[in-house]
């Protein structure tokens, strides 16, 4: 029995598939490539933007073929697409589908599935073997098995759904309020992760640096990094994504002291003129930004800051526009995200605002922003030449060594050695506005060396 993943939008949709391939493989079934192969084809949605709905569509269209066949898959539908209500309108529309499933919650499928035959008995007997194999425990998370010992970098979620309600935004909608995983449950996620061969972990939330705001006295973002930071084993440790308010002077404190967390802040500014932030309902100002920039470049040294930006909001005007792209100007930032608004059903933006931007001035804006952002990380990025930089090693790509530095900056290098999942030091050779080659300089470091060493703040890009 195989299982297929399709799978589009953001880090926490990638995370879910991860989690649901490790269910499907409990119950007997592996990974198959291709859908046309599978006997569960489980498609994971994202509805942020209409362009990544519309990608839906044509998925399913194509799968509905598929159950014409004398032996046809199981369909799940799973995340935003279905969100947390009542899924009786998408049963109406797509009949073809087996399950609808709310994001982050794989049981509706193994429900389903449970009720197939399948020989469980003999599929537990080789997952424990597997288990003790990882020196894992029941409950601890299994990979799936084409990703066990080959998976450097993973996904781990910390805080579920969102309270914050920006008035564009469909994401409290679709996946509910926010809930907080409780550290020691994190914590067992990540140590069994390692124990796999992960050696770098991304905490995701909506709004990650909410972490904790549901409990209450509980724990917040930076008392769980203390405790993840203590794993042996882990290399490194990033965060994402956070909303400015938050983004308070102990969790900055925390990234500049311990040394697993890297230099790598994503902060989204959205737009960068006031009115059109309060529109938004984002809850702080231009000025409120800038000054936080300033802030995390002044206790974090070296650090690269990541934002995203939204253009052509309902009423956005082209002095407005012409505001955030002095934002973005002005602040030089190592990555921005710039999006067209699209809007989504049940948002405020859709249900009170005019959609007045025509398609072609958004797009004129997209493209204005994405010019002058390659251009400032084309600078960003050529003070790296001739520098030596320390990168975690991914994996292969075209016959190149693939990995990214502190501040999350990609790097190729050609070697004949294996170096995934390791620590090396390379010297930049060739540095453009997305990737960089370099050449090997250095053999692995031990973990020792590479927390303890000091590295110049220009290094640490």
């Amino acid at each position: 029995m195989k299982y297929h993943i399709w799978t589009i939008g953001c880090q926490m949709n990638v995370a879910d598939s991860q989690r649901m391939g490790s269910e499907l493989e409990r119950l007997g079934y592996e990974w198959s490539a291709r859908a046309e192969d599978a006997d569960v084809v489980v498609l994971n949605t994202c509805v942020v933007r209409q362009q990544a709905e519309d990608k839906i569509y044509g998925r399913l269209g194509s799968l509905k073929p598929l159950k014409d066949r004398a032996d046809p898959p199981v369909i799940g539908l799973m995340g935003c697409f279905v969100g947390v209500k009542n899924p009786a309108p998408l049963r109406k529309r797509f009949p073809y589908v087996d399950v609808f499933i709310p994001p982050s919650e794989p049981k509706p499928l193994l429900d389903f599935l449970k009720a197939e035959k399948f020989d469980e008995i003999a599929r537990q007997d080789e997952v424990h073997h597997v288990r003790r194999r990882h020196n894992l425990q029941d409950g601890d998370l299994l990979l799936p098995a084409h990703e066990r010992g080959n998976l450097v970098s993973a996904h781990v979620p910390i805080i579920y759904g969102c309270n914050h309600v920006c008035a564009f935004c469909i994401i409290p909608h679709r996946r509910g309020t926010e809930r907080s995983r409780s550290v020691g449950e994190i914590a067992r996620e990540v140590r069994s992760l390692v124990a796999q061969g992960v050696r770098e972990v991304t905490l995701l939330g909506q709004i990650v640096d909410r972490y904790g705001f549901d409990v209450p006295d509980g724990p917040d973002l930076a008392d769980l990094l203390h405790v993840i930071h203590e794993i042996d084993g882990l290399e490194r440790i990033r965060f994402l994504t956070s909303h400015p308010n938050y983004m308070h002077d102990g969790l900055l404190d925390t990234v500049a002291e311990l040394p697993k967390v890297m230099e790598h802040i994503e902060v989204p500014i959205q737009a960068g003129d006031n009115e059109v932030l309060e529109r938004m309902r984002r809850g702080y100002t231009r000025e409120d930004y800038y000054a936080l920039v300033h802030k995390i470049r002044d206790k974090v040294p070296g650090v690269a800051i990541h934002t995203d930006i939204i253009v052509g909001f309902p009423g956005e005007t082209e002095e407005q526009f012409q505001k955030t792209y002095d934002a973005l100007s002005d602040l030089k930032l190592d990555k921005a995200h710039v999006a067209c608004y699209s809007p989504r059903p049940n948002t405020v933006s859709a249900s009170a605002m005019e959609d007045d931007v025509p398609a072609a001035e958004k797009e004129r804006r997209r493209r204005a922003l994405d010019d002058l952002q390659e251009q400032i990380v084309g600078e960003i990025n050529s003070r790296l030449l001739d520098q030596t930089v320390e990168i975690l090693v991914e994996d292969q790509h075209k016959g190149k060594w693939r990995g990214r530095t502190h501040t999350n900056k990609l790097v190729f290098f050609k070697d004949d050695g294996d170096w995934q999942g390791k620590l090396v030091d390379v010297r930049i050779t060739w540095a453009g506005p997305w990737s960089m080659q370099a050449k090997l300089v250095k053999h692995e470091r031990s973990e020792s060396e590479a927390h303890q060493s000091e590295v110049a703040p220009l290094a640490t890009f």
